[in-house]
């Protein structure tokens, strides 16, 4: 039963967007690995800003930094 855990910021992906991503993941492990889709688990967190850092920088931090 193969799981999948997409982490994405909470920056607004709507609903479509999330199924089209759970679709999308469920179809590349059936093409890729044979996997059966009715076993397959897709999980999507989103993550606030605040807790997700690149080099080091909040992203929150990082998207003042670029609209300024």
């Amino acid at each position: 039963m193969p799981y999948v855990n997409i982490k994405i910021t909470n920056e607004g992906a709507t609903p479509a967007q999330k199924e089209q991503l759970i679709s999308g993941v469920t179809q590349l492990l059936v093409d890729v690995l044979g996997k059966n889709p009715n076993t397959t688990v897709v999980v999507i967190d989103e993550v606030a800003t605040d807790n997700w850092g690149i080099g080091g920088i909040p992203v929150t931090t990082l998207r003042q930094q670029s609209s300024a």
